[in-house]
Formats: C-alpha cells, sequence, structure tokens
C-alpha cells in the first residue's frame, strides 16, 4: 500500500459547545487543542507519515499552541474557512493515494487503533461514532469517494460506498468511537484518558460523582 496521509479538519474558536453547562469558552478551546495534540501524537505513533491539518483559524497561531514533537510525521497546516464537506471534497476529488481523515475530538484514540483501521483491504473504511457519526474515515482512492457528514454520516458513506461499487468495511474501535462532544463524554476520558486532554480536564476540577445510596449511577461535575 502506498504511504497514507491523514486529513484532520479542526476548528478552535467556539468549540464544543455542548460542553459549555460545565466548561467555559476559554476551557473548551484549550480542550479542543489539548484532544487534537492527543491525536496527533496516536497518528506519529502509527503507520501514517504524513498529517495535514484543515484550520478556519491562524496557521501560526495554531502551530505555537501545539508545540509537539511528532516523530516520522510531517505535519502541514492548511487555513481554509469553506464548509467541512466543501473543502474535504475538494481536496479528495484530485487524490489518488490512500487518505485517512480522522477527527481532531477522540483523544483516547491509539497508534494501534489507527493501523487497524487502515489494514483493513476495502476501499473504504468507516469508523463510526457512538450517535452515528463518522469518527475516522480511510479511502484506498479517494478520488473516487464524496464525504457527506453531520447528522448519522457513517450511514451516508456507507450508502456512497455501495452506490459507486467500492467495497467497505466498518471498523469497531472503542477508543475512534470515543468522541468527546457532551458532558457525560468527559466520563470516558476521565476513565480511559492518559494524556493531553485528561490531565487537561482533571487539572481544571472535573470529576466523576457517583450516586452514594445506589453506586449504580454515575455523572460527571466540577
Amino acid at each position: 500500500m502506498n504511504s497514507v496521509k491523514a486529513i484532520i479538519p479542526f476548528k478552535k474558536k467556539g468549540a464544543k459547545t455542548r460542553l459549555r453547562t460545565l466548561l467555559t469558552e476559554v476551557e473548551r478551546e484549550e480542550l479542543a487543542i489539548r484532544m487534537l495534540k492527543d491525536v496527533l501524537v496516536a497518528l506519529s505513533e502509527s503507520k501514517i507519515e504524513e498529517v495535514e491539518l484543515i484550520s478556519t483559524g491562524s496557521k501560526e497561531e495554531l502551530l505555537n499552541e501545539l508545540k509537539l514533537e511528532l516523530r516520522n510525521l510531517k505535519l502541514t497546516v492548511r487555513v481554509d474557512k469553506k464548509g467541512l464537506n466543501e473543502v474535504l471534497n475538494e481536496i479528495l476529488k484530485d487524490e489518488k493515494d490512500p487518505r485517512l481523515i480522522i477527527m481532531a475530538d477522540i483523544p483516547l484514540v491509539t497508534p494501534e487503533s489507527i493501523n487497524e483501521l487502515i489494514g483493513h483491504e476495502a476501499d473504504v473504511v468507516i469508523a463510526p461514532g457512538r450517535k452515528g457519526g463518522t469518527n475516522a474515515l480511510f479511502m484506498r482512492r479517494p478520488c473516487e469517494f464524496v464525504v457527506s457528514y453531520y447528522g448519522v454520516s457513517c450511514l451516508e458513506h456507507i450508502g456512497t460506498a455501495k452506490r459507486r461499487n467500492l467495497s467497505y468495511s466498518v471498523h469497531d474501535s472503542f477508543f475512534i468511537s470515543a468522541d468527546i462532544d457532551e458532558d457525560d463524554d468527559l466520563m470516558e476520558l476521565l476513565i480511559h484518558g492518559k494524556h493531553f486532554s485528561a490531565e487537561y480536564i482533571r487539572k481544571i476540577g472535573v470529576f466523576i460523582l457517583v450516586d452514594k445510596e445506589s453506586k449504580l449511577r454515575a455523572r460527571v461535575d466540577r
């Protein structure tokens, strides 16, 4: 297989609004950066050799905030304010080499889970989020595919593969499926997280609160 380039869409400004009951805007933006760091480190330890960040903000500011030493990984930033589907399909339309689109808010992702995903033999490999989104999408011939994010996008991508006569696999991975969008999602990060984003939410005082009487119910709190 040719070398695989990963594409990560990233938005810092106004990030993660559904976490606003627990986190301030500044904290949500910092968490977004920390989760992106976790994803980049996992990619750097996988078989991926190159990553392109698609950002709506300043390239210089983003690189300054990341400040990461990523072994064996070439990192570039493309600033583009177009919508997610529009910019991704514009990039993919001329790409003939394998590409992996991976979201920036899956901080539990591991190098092993990434390698397993791109190791499938199918033309298209879809790694769903827990609510039907697409957290990672691997395409062997990207120019033959069209992405359609938002809503239950994993079903949209399966449908696109079928219509275009492309073989597909659905990759089952807890670590890729655990995207952080809502308060309850932070529980998975507190339980399983070990790196930048987990350290940050612990530092600012987010914790798991267990019901003392039943001990069957738990939630996150500050």
